[in-house]
């Protein structure tokens, strides 16, 4: 499974995206700021808890969140972050780095997260019961 994830909205806030899942549009997601600095390391330019994972490509699996207590997408081996998740929530102080999906897009949130998450986890899950990767491109 690929999820393609294009960052449509970079503000001082918050960015929002736009997330297909095998080519097709699933929902809007919220990220924290875009902070990277192309051919510098992260560590020069992340700000911890607030600040979007690298642009990149990164294996998604299924594993039990200890922040959350539960079973949570988490985006492996994202260079100078740890625990990327994708989960609900609404507004930038929500995200902490990770990606949170959204059935509307507004200025700096996204509406309806827990469906969008309900419906994005499904197809997640369905996916890795039938042995497949599960891959997403953040562009």
């Amino acid at each position: 499974m690929r999820l393609l994830l294009e960052r449509v909205q970079l503000s001082s806030d918050c960015t929002i995206g736009s997330l297909q899942v095998d080519g097709d549009f699933e929902c809007w997601t919220l990220e924290d700021v875009v902070r990277e600095v192309k051919g510098q390391p992260v560590a020069s330019w992340k700000i911890p808890g607030q600040t979007a994972i690298p642009y990149g490509t990164y294996q998604i699996d299924i594993t039990m969140s200890a922040r959350f207590k539960r079973l949570l997408p988490i985006l492996l081996n994202v260079p100078g972050f740890d625990g990327i998740r994708m989960h609900p929530g609404n507004v930038p102080a929500n995200t902490d780095g990770c990606l949170l999906p959204g059935l509307d897009r507004h200025t700096g949130s996204v509406g309806r997260s827990q469906l969008a998450f309900d419906a994005l986890f499904a197809k997640l899950r369905a996916a890795k019961s039938l042995g497949q990767k599960i891959f997403i491109e953040i562009v």
